[in-house]
């Protein structure tokens, strides 16, 4: 079995190395790729010393796996000469994500649908991943029609520059800006790009993601804020579903779905926040309860840390999976 990372010296890719230790992941040749200015760069890792190589070398070692995580114009350009050599690539990027041939895969949720002629599969954006494993038992059981979600993103989303940012703004150095403004004691209503139509991309992914894995008849209305935190992204979450309901319901549901961890104790003020989220695999979930302005209502808020679910434990995930159902040729 041999594997690639591609953006390994990113912070993604630290975090799926981290990952792949910790689920003692089988690999027998690991080729750990970047840019051109760290190549030649050595990472010690698993006790041994690897030499960070290029993504033309990469290629020419024919991984069985390649998991990418440098960017979506990287994922354009070199995506598909890694599937036209029969390596399966697992990309992190939003580049394929819309593609109608590609597969846009959470394990739990639609795992089941990849197949041997899956030569690049997408993994959804970090908020996206993390609202779906709440979304998604309740939609099979209840019927979703409506969802209205608030993000509160962590500086990590943006990678080192922003939490760099955010660290100098803390400690009163001047240095370089990811954002328009001060993140340091302010919150940017503001994730990724903004679109003609007022939204962002970052908003617009929530809204088609949730469209291409779970059901087009859902109605998405998002708001992606950032805010000074690094432990993982936080959602509120309001539902609007086709049948009647309990919240006794939702939570005994909830309770029992695999990645899912219910926080839900209001009298000992238990409910999820990205302080205990960090370094951990499972999506977070709380304060449920009765929308009463609308019929057949709730909220709930949602917390995962969002460079390992939302990111390197879901690509980990998805090639575990290919590996264990035998989908690799």
């Amino acid at each position: 079995m041999k594997i690639a990372i591609v953006g390994a010296t990113g912070m993604v890719g630290n975090v799926i190395l981290e990952i792949i230790k910790e689920r003692n992941f089988h690999f027998d040749e690991l080729f750990l790729v970047a840019s051109k200015s760290s190549i030649g760069r050595k990472i010690d890792f698993l006790n041994k010393t690897y030499d960070v190589i290029g993504i033309e070398e990469a290629l020419l070692h024919v991984p069985d796996i390649a998991i990418f995580s440098a960017g979506g114009e990287t994922s354009l350009k070199w995506a598909p000469k890694f599937s036209e050599i029969g390596t399966t690539v697992i990309d992190n990027s939003s580049a394929w994500r819309m593609d109608n041939s590609k597969k846009l895969i959470i394990p739990e949720i639609n795992g089941s649908s990849l197949g041997a002629g899956d030569k690049i599969i997408s993994n959804p954006n970090c908020s996206t991943i993390q609202m779906l494993m709440v979304l998604a038992p309740i939609h099979e059981k209840f019927k979703i029609k409506r969802v209205v979600v608030s993000t509160y993103q962590s500086v990590t989303g943006s990678g080192v520059k922003a939490l760099n940012q955010l660290n100098n703004e803390y400690n009163g150095k001047k240095g370089e800006m990811a954002y328009n403004y001060p993140i340091h004691q302010n919150v940017i209503p503001h994730c990724d790009d903004f679109l003609p139509n007022g939204y962002t991309k970052e908003e617009m992914k929530l809204s088609n993601e949730t469209h291409k894995i779970l059901d087009s008849n859902i109605k998405v209305s998002a708001t992606a804020v950032r805010v000074p935190v690094i432990g993982g992204h936080s959602e509120s979450i309001n539902l609007t579903l086709s049948n009647s309901f309990e919240i006794s319901n939702i939570i005994q549901l909830l309770s029992n779905i695999p990645g899912l961890v219910l926080k839900n104790d209001s009298a000992s003020l238990e409910y999820p926040m990205p302080l205990f989220s960090k370094g951990k695999d499972d999506v977070f979930v709380g304060r449920i309860r009765k929308d009463f302005s609308e019929k057949n209502s709730l909220n709930l808020w949602v917390v995962a840390d969002n460079l390992r679910k939302g990111a390197a434990t879901n690509t980990i995930q998805i090639a575990e999976y290919l590996i264990e159902k035998k989908i690799l040729n």
